[in-house]
């Protein structure tokens, strides 16, 4: 009799022992597929950078291992060293515009009344166009003397209908940022209203009747509780000004001389019209190095506190 209580009971406890034993494997096997994909298109490209960084490899023609020289002849560059000041500089110029604008158009349209459809719809259509279409729409509009933009500060007797937005620096840069903000803040639109219609209306109907007004409404409920969708918007707005390219290229060259010239814009140049990868790739990998501290800077700033 007890042997055949016993019995059950054993069998019951090897099972558990036995499904317990294979929880680990099955688990490494759902994420295998992940961590295959993360080694092939991450990892390795990284690793064949890091090795071309350590050598003088041509875009055409043998190399030869040089170790750290690259690295050095990047930082003595003053060029690259220029390019790296003023897209930090762009990047913290344009970030807080694109965070406000977005979130006032979030605020705008978050609600179903009437029309809110279609203001999204307007607000998000340069994004959905294309930053380096909208550049092109910008240079033909920023021409002299024929485009629009002169053209409608003339008319308002602000300029005389001549100026060439693109041959000075502060200019320039004062107008690829002013196009940017524009071209980019609806994904921050989207982004925070998102993150603002999961808010129980509830919180919002209590906030009330305890007599709170709008602005305290918004800085001690909504802003808390979009916190994460903030986060991720801040992080992309900073990554993406920190890897312009399309924008500067198209509407500067880098110029005048090197006053509007990225860090993205630099790496392209040593490639592809110096044809040295193998100093490119070095000053690559400093901006990878430099995008994942500013990275980590934001998520500590913007990490969840208690």
């Amino acid at each position: 009799m007890s042997t055949t209580l016993r019995e059950p009971k054993s069998r019951t406890a090897r099972a558990r022992k036995g499904s317990l034993t294979h929880r680990p494997l099955t688990g490494l096997l759902l994420v295998s597929p992940a961590m295959l994909f993360v080694l092939v298109f991450v990892f390795a490209p990284l690793a064949v950078a890091v090795f071309i960084s350590l050598t003088d490899f041509p875009l055409i023609g043998p190399y030869r291992f040089v170790g750290l020289k690259n690295y050095e002849l990047a930082w003595s560059d003053p060029v690259f060293g220029r390019s790296i000041g003023y897209t930090l500089l762009y990047t913290a110029l344009v970030t807080p515009f694109i965070l406000t604008l977005g979130y006032g158009l979030a605020v705008l349209v978050r609600s179903n009344r009437r029309g809110a459809a279609l203001l999204r719809t307007l607000f998000f259509l340069p994004f959905v166009i294309g930053l380096s279409t909208v550049s092109f729409i910008t240079l033909l509009e920023a021409q002299p003397g024929s485009g629009a933009l002169n053209a409608t500060l003339k008319a308002l007797g602000l300029t005389d209908g001549t100026t060439p937005w693109l041959v000075d620096g502060p200019r320039a840069t004062g107008l690829v940022i002013v196009m940017v903000i524009w071209g980019t803040s609806g994904l921050t639109m989207v982004l925070l209203m998102s993150a603002m219609q999961g808010i129980p209306r509830e919180v919002y109907e209590s906030a009330e009747l305890d007599g709170a007004g709008w602005w305290r409404t918004e800085r001690h409920i909504t802003l808390p509780m979009v916190r994460r969708a903030l986060a991720l918007s801040t992080l992309i707005s900073v990554v993406g000004s920190l890897l312009a390219f399309p924008q500067f290229y198209i509407l500067t060259q880098g110029g005048p001389g090197s006053e509007t010239t990225t860090v993205v814009m630099s790496v392209y140049r040593r490639a592809f019209v110096d044809l040295q990868l193998g100093a490119s790739t070095a000053m690559s990998l400093i901006l990878v190095m430099i995008t994942a501290v500013v990275a980590g800077l934001q998520f500590w700033l913007l990490r969840e506190k208690d």
